[in-house]
């Protein structure tokens, strides 16, 4: 059911879903208004249990910027913008990042989990086991020694696995369409090295909120707010 503002309804709905991921009932005011306004500062929009950056404990609102290194413990969680990008890091992960003040060209998830989305402009995410090209993508990766999960959750991305980097994918995806593990076992046969794998642990909910952070919409939601 729709009021007489299409847009302004669809965009409600959206912000509830996107502060229901966030947990909004204990965000900050400001970050409340960051969420119904469509703004998008670059900082720490979540911080939960031990979040540190370059070493140091992280503090909510504070900047992260390309060269940083954003780690969690075993309870920790860290949501941040940096330019138009948008990241969700689980507990006991370790993102290294490598590009310009605020715009990401390389993150490398040394271990660990990540929800990212992108905005416009070539990407580089690398693990121990996998490399992936995107370009305005919304991705989930879990990075293991022996394994990579790699869900691209829409837009493209060129999967290569580090151990033979002839071996390429490139997957083209709507909504959770090809989900992947690559690995790092130069025993397995070739075929089997960039694998089928099944939707895991992450939500549409969570891209819609890290979406809402830079002002965006997921291509699922519909035809509201800017597209990729």
């Amino acid at each position: 059911m729709k009021g007489s503002d299409g847009t302004g309804w669809a965009r409600r709905r959206l912000l509830l879903r996107a502060g229901a991921a966030l947990g909004a009932g204990s965000l900050p005011l400001a970050v409340q208004k960051v969420l119904a306004s469509g703004e998008r500062p670059p900082g720490l929009y979540r911080v939960e249990g031990e979040v540190r950056i370059n070493g140091a404990p992280a503090a909510l609102g504070q900047r992260v910027r390309a060269g940083d290194i954003v780690e969690t413990g075993p309870r920790g969680q860290a949501v941040f913008v940096v330019g138009r990008d948008a990241f969700l890091v689980r507990p006991e992960s370790r993102v290294e990042t490598a590009g310009r003040e605020l715009y990401i060209d390389v993150l490398r998830l040394a271990t660990g989990k990540i929800v990212s989305v992108f905005g416009n402009g070539a990407r580089r995410i690398e693990t121990p086991t996998a490399t992936i090209g995107i370009r305005g993508t919304g991705i989930y990766i879990e990075a293991e020694t022996v394994r990579t999960y790699v869900c691209t959750c829409y837009g493209v991305a060129e999967l290569q696995a580090r151990e033979r980097p002839e071996l390429r994918e490139t997957v083209t995806t709507t909504r959770h369409d090809q989900p992947r593990y690559i690995y790092a076992d130069r025993t397995m046969p070739v075929g089997e090295m960039i694998g089928k794998a099944p939707v895991i642990n992450h939500t549409d909910e969570e891209l819609v909120m890290l979406e809402a952070l830079v002002g965006r919409t997921p291509p699922f939601v519909g035809s509201r707010g800017p597209r990729y």
